[in-house]
């Protein structure tokens, strides 16, 4: 039992994203209709997208992904970037700030007039965004000039 109230954590509200869904009822009915959100791939597909036609043709090759729907909708200016900036971001931190906003509306908060702290928590893995996408494709970054890659 906490003996300082005060010093409680609630969770009063959350959001997600996963692929097929875009919000905690509709991942959470996916899960109890057993429904399969993976996508999967031709071969034609997976060598359009870069991989070896040689890999892509191995029978060990799996041809899936777990794609994530409406990606490239982030409202940059919502969030205070320019189409620019938001275009060289981390995908993984466009939908990081996308979720902490929805979690927000699901707990009834406006974060502009909340009292007292309030916080988002959350959890990302890991990509190769930066290796793959931007040390790659160095232009729209170095438009930046505070950018060095």
């Amino acid at each position: 039992m906490n003996e300082n109230p005060g010093d409680g954590i609630a969770i009063i509200g959350l959001s997600c994203r996963f692929p097929g869904v875009r919000n905690a009822e509709q991942y959470w009915r996916n899960l109890r209709d057993g429904v399969e959100s993976i996508t999967f791939f031709t071969e034609e597909e997976v060598i359009a997208a870069g991989v070896d036609p040689e890999t892509a043709r191995d029978p060990h090759y799996v041809k899936a992904g777990a794609v994530l729907d409406e990606v490239e909708m982030f409202d940059a200016p919502f969030f205070g970037y320019t189409p620019r900036e938001a275009r060289v971001m981390d995908p993984q931190q466009r939908i990081f700030m996308e979720c902490a906003w929805e979690a927000f509306e699901d707990a009834g908060i406006d974060p502009e007039v909340a009292q007292g702290v309030t916080g988002v928590f959350a959890g990302a893995g890991t990509n190769g965004y930066l290796v793959n996408q931007i040390y790659s494709h160095p232009e729209p970054v170095k438009a930046f000039d505070r950018i060095e890659v």
